[in-house]
């Protein structure tokens, strides 16, 4: 199974539920358009919800780092939420899981960007 994508809307923060992989091709390029789309439509604050991503590769890992890197850049924030087991303990071993903000509650992932823009 492909990667699958659907944003929601809550508040100020664009909640992006991603279901399937993110391996090299089409995982990767399909999770860097929906980044640049959003961006394009002002959407700086970027949740992802990883929690039914069921495999994720090193290009996938590296599509993350990217989002990350590009979102920054444009002044925005990218988080992660849900992550799962595989997910968790590849971002620990990459020593990745120190540059994401990680959250597990959807409601406080998305209080902690108010939090950070009034900051």
């Amino acid at each position: 199974m492909s990667m699958k994508a659907v944003v929601r809307q809550v508040d100020s923060v664009s909640v992006v539920d991603i279901t399937g992989r993110i391996t090299l091709g089409e995982g990767c390029a399909q999770l860097r358009e929906l980044i640049r789309d959003l961006l394009g439509k002002s959407k700086k604050n970027l949740l992802l919800n990883l929690a039914n991503v069921t495999y994720i590769d090193s290009s996938g890992i590296g599509e993350l780092v990217s989002a990350f890197t590009t979102v920054s850049n444009q002044g925005g924030q990218l988080k992660l939420l849900s992550l799962t087991k595989k997910v968790h303990d590849l971002l620990q071993i990459t020593k990745l899981y120190t540059v994401f903000d990680i959250h597990d509650d959807e409601a406080k992932a998305i209080s902690s960007f108010t939090q950070t823009a009034s900051a």
